[in-house]
């Protein structure tokens, strides 16, 4: 197999999640550099984690990449993804594509006029969520008609809500939202761990998503979700036959009822990272129903979490990619979900329903 060479551009907590992975994955993927902002950065980095480092952009096309992965803020990663596609190079860029209409129109531009720009939505890549596509792909629940997602927030959960209703870029579809404050114990941040009890307002968007087709998402998020052992993931999806509630499966064949669980094989990994979120998580090893194996761990040989998997799969589909073979996730369904999410935010600010409108990437 190929080794794909990249760069990085930025030196932040999300850049990380792409050395690690680099490390775990030498013989299939090679760091040549990450791009940081200062000397002083750049030296840290490359003392703490062992990698080159570089403050110059001119030294980091010398090298010549097969393609560069864009993890900076939200508020500028279509701005510099644009300028590396610009400077010729295929570009994997941290979610989402854009925060405005405006500059998603710019990429669908430059997208017709041959520009490799894939965005890193990783979470239809996590191995449960696999999963779950290939359970709804039997129909054994029928068409999926109703959604309860409460799993990821906008962008991310979008992708989600878009595969598992089997929805294409072209469903029209109106939103319904409101935000309220909700009092939660503070638990952990994307770097600490408290445990002082101190109880704070937390932000839960509900929010309704109706679709042409006749299909209902209802969307549901915690603030702190992603991270709180308080706050658990929820999923509930129907179709006429059956529904899979948290990833038990209850369906009808021949008029008797059906019921079973997904089943996840699975260990935890320890290391000695001082994030409380790395340093001891789970591993997925295998997901099966009844008799058929649903997911098989690619990379059996390293101790990857669910969204690092996630992300190693999209960074090798983008090595396949930029080497002649197909888009994995077509800038149109990315641009699609970044719109849906400006609208979102726009009906939560406002809490009044918001009506999509035909966007330029959408087939005539």
């Amino acid at each position: 197999m190929k080794q794909y060479r990249f760069i990085i551009v930025g030196s932040g907590w999300r850049s990380l999640y792409y050395v690690r992975i680099a490390k775990a994955l030498s013989s299939k993927l090679k760091l040549e550099a990450m791009l940081c902002r200062s000397n002083e950065k750049a030296e840290m980095i490359s003392n703490t984690h062992h990698i080159p480092t570089s403050t110059s952009i001119e030294e980091c096309m010398f090298l010549k990449p097969d393609f560069v992965v864009v993890a900076i803020d939200k508020s500028h990663i279509a701005e510099v993804s644009m300028e590396w596609l610009e400077k010729g190079f295929p570009v994997l860029c941290e979610t989402p594509a854009a925060l405005d209409l405006e500059t998603l129109n710019k990429l669908w531009k430059m997208h017709t006029k041959g520009h490799k720009l894939i965005v890193a939505e990783q979470y239809t890549h996590y191995p449960i969520n696999i999963a779950r596509k290939k359970i709804l792909d039997r129909k054994l629940i029928s068409d999926p008609d109703y959604l309860y997602l409460s799993l990821a927030h906008e962008y991310h959960g979008i992708s989600l809500m878009r595969s598992f209703l089997d929805l294409d870029i072209d469903t029209p579809f109106s939103i319904s939202g409101q935000s309220f404050l909700f009092p939660t114990v503070e638990t952990l941040s994307r770097y600490e761990h408290f445990t002082d009890g101190k109880i704070a307002s937390k932000k839960r968007d509900l929010a309704l998503f109706t679709f042409g087709n006749n299909k209902v998402c209802l969307y549901d998020f915690d603030s702190e979700q992603y991270r709180s052992p308080i706050r658990n993931d929820s999923y509930k999806i129907q179709g006429s036959n059956g529904e899979i509630l948290n990833d038990t499966l209850t369906y009808l064949n021949n008029n008797e009822t059906v019921k079973d669980s997904i089943i996840i094989k699975s260990h935890f990994a320890d290391n000695d990272d001082t994030n409380p979120n790395l340093n001891h998580y789970e591993v997925i090893d295998q997901i099966s129903y009844k008799d058929e194996i649903l997911y098989s761990s690619p990379f059996t040989d390293c101790e990857l979490s669910s969204d690092e998997t996630a992300i190693a799969m999209m960074l090798l589909e983008m090595g396949e990619y930029v080497s002649g073979g197909k888009e994995p996730y077509p800038l149109s369904e990315a641009l699609q979900d970044a719109y849906m999410a400006i609208l979102l935010r726009q009906a939560l600010k406002d809490n009044k329903k918001v009506i999509s409108e035909k966007m330029i990437w959408q087939n005539n």
